[in-house]
């Protein structure tokens, strides 16, 4: 006989996890405790030496599904001979080294017992269970129990407290438990009254039929919902939005309704229906029913399955799916509370679907899509966080990661786990601002780190910079395209010198040049600019960003001067007198600062392709570019040149003129938007080549928001292995600035580790 002490830890708070080792416990005849505290979970168990062997394999192979462990540590202590195993308290008495739960999609048993009439929960829209329902935008604190929640205010009525007591209960300490006697419900609203109503679900419905738009509290915030197939109220919906043209989101009842309108392959499936339930981008069918405004010119629709009762009661009957969009105007941040998204909303939402369990903390739907049959996450929100970035490597100094300007995450660190907030957004908006502000205090709190370090974009303008700087911290400045680089690295535990090809719309520059289409050298202490795309002019600064014609001009002048071919259809339909001011802006560098951006270069080439002149949301130019391109993907056998290996500049000049030829010959333009994809693609893998040349260096790093294009970032991807590149992508991060702060928080890290050296 012997008794053990476990401490464990990761995953291990509001998954089932307790009452899975009390089960087991007694199913072998062992005796002792399990209790959350701050330091995870404590079992002292005791009993005969080989049933606790077993104890320690069962635990580990087969916990329960949506735990990790990722501490497990065991010491012999003295026997007290315990009589039986109990489930003891939570304490909280040290900075916690526990991690608290994501968000997770109802489980199958609840939405059986939802959907059954003889069940006490029948037709109840907060069931939920141990295995599923909200954590993260409920909890205010460490440990994950019901006090330090937002279920706090609904005392538990005796029915649930069975539940909640009992270890061999399903429900033993979920802390959401409720049911209709005394947990939350829903109300209807109209913008200036609450509505009475039996059933709000069946109400809702009814308004959705009649081309009416809903705003639906959900488990991180509000969706804007609309009736899919009514274009009318879509026109609607995007008219009072201030949406004109970016695509929304849809939300499906079930896999088939999904399979109706894109193809979807096995690890999309896989991706769907994991716990996370995020938004998949998916391959639209061509002859799909859904109207063409839902995603205008583009060939991805963005479906997610239901994941919360209130989804799966609005699906079940009239609609097999609905338009779910975030609940905001323009780029503001989705509304969380009642009176919040009453006051924001009631200009655009006739009717509201409220309750009464308050959102602690806003939390978009995650977006996800497969490339080169991988995984990659394009915006990562409810459902990832707050799960840590784990690294192999210790964070000696505890540090804030404020993130950059667009997509923006701010990040804090722990030993060896890195914490990466919700997508907040851009930061150029004031609500976003402030949002950005609350969730470094919200999370800072939750998590219980106290940051004595800052970690910045070295842009002066960004308003995250600007925030930090005024913070009484020291501080360090991270070059944003190092970050990106070191971001990668670290998701793929990879710290010795690499070369990284980072590409995105916007970086400041350590030569205070505007960068983006970059080939660095090096490691987490620092870099060099080993090559980039030739910089050309900006002109008109941000307006260049939100008016590709501009960028088209640019590179056409940069190639042929004041003889640009006028017979181009491009030329032709610009305006003269505004053309005339760019050329003069750029003869005389009025406004016009220089850029290596890869980013304003597939917006040149969309413009010059007629595709996308001006545009209505970021990325917009190239979105539809790669969307022409996709139409060739398949069909069309290019001639792509490789690239003589260089360490010089990036000129594209010949890749320019090559599609200008392309054009005055009349091919198919599906046909040039595939070729440049795949011709620049070519440029920076002769660039790896000569920087492995060079420096004897085997892996590359791909990052920045360039990579989310599928087609290019899927050409380059293969092309890096069949020159025997080791290849590291981002796989749990946004390869956009929605993973910046990882990158930020180990280049901080080591700098500051450099400058105690020196000291």
């Amino acid at each position: 006989m012997i008794r053990e002490k476990i401490v464990i830890n990761g995953i291990v708070q509001g998954v089932g996890f307790r009452p899975f080792v009390y089960r087991l416990a007694n199913e072998l005849a062992l005796c002792g405790y399990i209790s959350n505290n701050s330091d995870g979970v404590i079992i002292e168990i005791e009993g005969e030496k080989t049933k606790l062997e077993l104890f320690h394999k069962r635990l580990k192979s087969s916990p329960p599904p949506l735990s990790r462990i990722t501490q497990y540590s065991i010491n012999e202590i003295p026997i007290i001979k315990d009589s039986e195993f109990l489930i003891k308290k939570s304490s909280h008495n040290t900075t916690p080294k526990t991690f608290i739960s994501p968000d997770i999609a109802t489980c199958e048993d609840c939405l059986h017992e939802l959907f059954d009439s003889n069940d006490r929960r029948y037709l109840y829209p907060f069931i939920n269970c141990t295995n599923c329902g909200p954590r993260y935008t409920i909890v205010k604190g460490i440990p994950y129990d019901r006090p330090l929640t937002s279920m706090s205010s609904f005392p538990l009525c005796s029915d649930c407290q069975r539940e909640y007591d009992d270890p061999l209960n399903r429900r033993f300490h979920a802390q959401p438990n409720a049911c209709a006697v005394c947990g939350p419900q829903l109300t209807l609203h109209n913008g200036s009254d609450t509505i009475s109503s039996y059933n709000p679900i069946n109400n809702i419905i009814s308004f959705l039929l009649n081309g009416k738009i809903v705003a639906v509290k959900g488990i991180g915030g509000f969706h804007l919902a609309v009736d899919p197939h009514n274009r009318n109220a879509i026109e609607k919906l995007r008219e009072r939005k201030g949406r004109a043209e970016k695509p929304f989101a849809l939300m499906a009842k079930d896999l088939q309704t999904i399979q109706k309108f894109c193809y979807v392959s096995e690890k999309e499936i896989e991706l769907l229906q994991n716990y996370k339930r995020p938004i998949v981008l998916l391959q639209k069918k061509r002859n799909g029913t859904l109207p063409e405004s839902i995603a205008p010119n583009n060939q991805y629709l963005g479906f997610m399955l239901a994941y919360s009762p209130i989804h799966h009661l609005l699906l079940q009957d009239r609609y097999d799916c609905l338009v779910m969009t975030s609940a905001n105007v323009s780029e503001e941040p989705i509304a969380i509370d009642n009176q919040e998204a009453i006051n924001r909303l009631s200009e655009v939402a006739d009717f509201f679907l409220l309750h009464n369990r308050d959102i602690l903390q806003r939390c978009d739907d995650s977006i996800v899509r497969v490339s080169a049959d991988l995984p990659q996450i394009i915006r990562r929100s409810r459902g990832f966080v707050p799960l840590p970035n784990f690294i192999n490597k210790i964070i000696t100094h505890g540090v804030l990661a404020v993130g950059g300007e667009l997509k923006n995450s701010i990040a804090l660190s722990r030993e060896d786990s890195v914490f990466l907030s919700q997508y907040i957004g851009d930061l150029d908006n004031p609500k976003a601002y402030s949002f950005f502000e609350n969730s470094i205090l919200h999370f800072s709190k939750i998590l219980e780190i106290k940051p004595k370090y800052i970690a910045y974009d070295m842009h002066p303008e960004y308003l995250s910079t600007k925030w930090a700087k005024k913070q009484n911290l020291p501080s360090v400045a991270v070059q944003h395209h190092h970050a990106h680089m070191v971001s990668v690295m670290a998701e793929n535990n990879f710290y010795n010198q690499t070369i990284g090809i980072i590409l995105d719309g916007t970086g400041y520059g350590s030569d205070g040049t505007i960068w983006g289409g970059e080939v660095l050298i090096g490691n987490t202490s620092g870099f060099e600019r080993f090559s980039s795309l030739k910089q050309v002019p900006l002109p008109g600064g941000t307006a260049a960003v939100k008016e590709p014609w501009r960028m088209a001009l640019s590179y056409l002048y940069s190639v042929y001067g004041k003889d640009i071919p006028n017979k181009l259809p491009f030329v032709k339909s610009l305006d003269k007198n505004k053309a005339d001011i760019v050329y003069q802006m750029i003869d005389k560098k009025i406004n016009c600062p220089l850029t290596s951006s890869c980013g304003r270069l597939f917006d040149a080439v969309s413009a010059l392709l007629n595709i996308k002149q001006e545009i209505n949301y970021e990325a917009q130019a190239a979105i539809e570019l790669e969307a022409a391109a996709n139409i060739a993907l398949n069909s069309s056998a290019l001639s792509v040149h490789p690239i003589e290996p260089t360490s010089s500049v990036i000129d594209t000049s010949s890749l320019i003129k090559t599609i200008v030829e392309m054009i005055l010959l009349s091919k198919p333009l599906s046909e040039i938007a595939l070729y440049f994809h795949y011709q620049l693609a070519e440029y920076f893998v002769a660039s790896a080549i000569a920087a492995r040349d060079k420096y004897c260096l085997q892996t590359v790093a791909l990052s920045g928001g360039v990579f989310q294009n599928k087609i290019f970032f899927e050409y380059i991807y293969k092309r890096l292995q069949s020159e025997n590149f080791t290849v590291l992508i981002h796989k749990e991060l946004p390869t956009n600035d929605g993973g910046l702060a990882l990158g930020q928080i180990i280049i901080a890290d080591a700098t500051l580790s450099e400058q105690k050296k020196e000291v």
